[in-house]
């Protein structure tokens, strides 16, 4: 009877069950998708509207001292205000994936420059003027080498060149404010076969680096600002760490950098949704290298290179192969610029989105940025990566107008970086970053030493020795000075000196009488005590200033290392009288 009772309950829950119109299934099962989709496409559209559409306010991070934020960022309306995304568009994938499709860029027409680096390889260098965004211009596309326009070097991401959605919105938006542009393409992008051995990669900073020295060298009067975007942020950064207070560039700007690649490797690798854009990037990967098969077929395995799936099993084979890294692991240890941050010397704008899907917010070096006066950290709640499209033709990139301020009102303050100056000039690429350093002494010898505080105070008490000297002998001429800072007496003077202060040669007083007399004598000798101990102490100085060592470590070392030396001598010496003093002691126990 019970289980008829039941089965009586389970037809009649059927017969309810189907009583409802098939219309209130569809709509549940709607609804069950979109809660699905709007938690999977992380959609924060229910967000805004909560927030009155007033979007998500930008967060900064800075040094409380930092003058780059006091004079610079203060300035830039939009690090202050908040970031609303397109309504249609309110989603990190969304932004990121119609970046990638669409994107709405501007016309650009570049001109193209082609430059050879130190090792065959060449990179495209494609140019777009002030002149040229100007209507009407008759500009023949040249610049000057003593035109102050700022210069604008922009880095693209990984597999992205100068044709790029993003990279047109911001060369376009710098252009139409009187800067010149230049995208500095990597190696076999923007149609340029590789004609070295030499692969680009997300360590490799030669190329922006002798890109950067080119343009300076070539145009001394323009600023030089740059912009790195996702894995081109990450070459910046570490190239300015890298470089320190000695790069040429005035200030720059890093947006959705992944800061630590090895973090960002296992982010991507971990959700659903990740893995989607580690194969798609990964597929892009593998359409660079067929361009240059010929090149990377010879330098690595290329079945395992087009068997790969995702970027790490392409880092495997190809980048750890051809930039001789151990293994995937020290790659994004050793590449990632999150270890060069604290290096950084130029004004650094950061930019970075904590929804975006490929440069996880985990990686960013809060710490390290907020402890660097240089750098402003500018995070928004939303954006995707590259994304942050705004309005409602979604037309406009927001992160390219707080770089277009950044740079202005640093072009206007005093924060602007100044490139530190040698002593021996620039550096030729060939030379070596060994003996670089910010003071160096080149001594008579050929000795090379740094300058420290206790060199300074030598030549301050030689300066003043030099001044008492002057003053005890009056105006007879008789101490010459050299550049050196050491007083010295020549022999002629000094011959003539002791004739006609010593009076022993015709045994006649001096003019000055027995008291003057004996005062010259005294300076007199003081004088050849000065000038005795003058080359001593110059050689021990010297040695001083190339060991690095006290004068008391040195004889220390003297010591230790010449007793025994001086100890058989010595026995060998006075053997003798050691015998002689035996039998005398025998006879005294006696």
């Amino acid at each position: 009877m019970a289980t008829a009772g039941e089965d009586s309950a389970a037809e009649l829950l059927l017969r309810a069950a189907a009583l409802v119109p098939l219309e209130r299934y569809a709509l549940a099962a709607l609804l069950l998708a979109s809660a699905f989709l709007y938690r999977f496409l992380e959609l924060h559209v229910l967000g805004d509207l909560l927030r009155g559409l007033r979007g998500g306010r930008v967060a900064l991070t800075y040094h409380p001292d930092s003058q780059v934020y006091h004079r610079v960022a203060a300035k830039c309306r939009s690090l202050h205000g908040r970031y609303l995304a397109t309504p249609w568009l309110a989603s990190p994938h969304l932004q990121t994936l119609f970046l990638g499709i669409w994107g709405r860029p501007p016309s650009v027409t570049y001109r193209r420059q082609l430059y050879t680096v130190r090792d065959g390889g060449t990179i495209a260098l494609d140019w777009l003027l002030a002149s040229d965004s100007e209507d009407g211009s008759s500009c023949d596309g040249t610049i000057s080498s003593d035109d102050s326009t700022p210069i604008v070097v922009v880095v693209p991401g990984l597999t992205s060149d100068s044709t790029a959605a993003y990279v047109k919105h911001l060369v376009f938006s710098m252009a139409s404010n009187g800067w010149n542009v230049v995208v500095g393409n990597h190696r076999g992008l923007g149609g340029i076969s590789i004609t070295s051995d030499c692969f680009y990669n997300g360590g490799w900073t030669e190329d922006i680096r002798e890109v950067v020295n080119y343009l300076h060298q070539k145009y001394p009067e323009a600023p030089l600002f740059t912009v790195g975007t996702s894995l081109g942020a990450n070459i910046l950064v570490k190239y300015l760490g890298e470089e320190g207070g000695s790069t040429p560039v005035a200030g720059a700007a890093s947006i959705c950098s992944p800061w630590d690649l090895l973090v960002t490797s296992r982010f991507i690798s971990r959700k659903l949704v990740q893995r989607c854009y580690d194969k798609a990037l990964a597929i892009g990967l593998k359409g660079y290298a067929k361009l240059h098969q010929p090149v990377l077929s010879r330098l690595a395995n290329w079945e395992a290179i087009t068997s790969s799936r995702s970027t790490r099993e392409f880092d495997h084979h190809a980048t750890c192969v051809v930039a001789k890294y151990e293994t995937v692991d020290t790659f994004y240890r050793k590449c990632s610029c999150a270890n060069y941050i604290g290096n950084v010397s130029v004004p650094l704008l950061c930019i970075s989105a904590l929804d975006d899907p490929l440069c996880t917010r985990e990686a960013i070096p809060w710490d390290e940025c907020r402890a660097n006066k240089n750098i402003v950290l500018a995070t928004t709640p939303n954006g995707g990566h590259l994304g942050f499209f705004q309005g409602l033709t979604a037309g406009r990139l927001w992160w390219v107008e707080p770089v277009s301020e950044f740079f202005s009102a640093l072009h206007d303050s005093p924060c602007m970086h100044r490139q530190k100056t040698q002593e021996h000039g620039l550096q030729s690429p060939l030379e070596s970053s060994i003996d670089k350093g910010p003071y160096v002494n080149r001594m008579e010898d050929g000795m090379v030493a740094a300058v420290t505080n206790e060199d300074t105070n030598i030549h301050e008490s030689l300066d003043k020795h030099k001044q008492i000297v002057s003053e005890m002998e009056g105006s007879d001429g008789r101490v010459n000075v050299q550049q050196n800072g050491i007083t010295s007496v020549s022999q002629d003077e000094s011959h003539s000196a002791v004739k006609n202060t010593s009076g022993t040669e015709d045994n006649e007083p001096s003019a000055q009488g027995p008291v003057g007399s004996q005062e010259q004598r005294e300076e007199l000798s003081t004088d050849k005590i000065r000038d005795a101990i003058a080359p001593v102490k110059k050689s021990i100085n010297q040695l001083i200033r190339s060991q690095g060592r006290s004068v008391w470590w040195l004889a220390y070392i003297a010591v230790v290392t010449s007793w025994p030396l001086l100890g058989t001598l010595g026995f060998f010496l006075y053997r003798k009288k050691f015998r002689n003093s035996s039998p005398a002691k025998r006879l005294l126990r006696g």
